[in-house]
């Protein structure tokens, strides 16, 4: 009888003990590439936020005099317009 007994709780806790384990998860699927059009507007935003930084540096600079401000401002916006371009004629 007591065999019985104790084989029966054995039993019924390893069974409890198994059933409560939990399952790994289930992988999620990579994520798909990005399209093209998303890929030229993820690098049209980069793009815009480094111009807009440089340019703050530029104007919030100590040292520099106006025409010169003036000058670098002009020149990295003829360089953020050709990247502009070159990214919108990619193939």
């Amino acid at each position: 009888m007591k065999k019985l007994l104790i084989s029966t709780i054995l039993l019924l806790g390893m069974s409890m003990h198994v059933s409560a384990q939990k399952h790994p998860p289930r992988p999620t699927p990579p994520p798909s590439p990005p399209s093209r059009s998303e890929m030229i507007n993820l690098k049209a935003r980069e793009l815009d936020k480094k111009y807009n930084t440089e340019k703050k540096m530029i104007m919030n600079h100590p040292v520099l005099s106006k025409k010169m401000k003036q000058e670098q401002i002009r020149a990295l916006t003829e360089k953020y317009k050709r990247e502009k371009r070159a990214l919108r004629n990619l193939p």
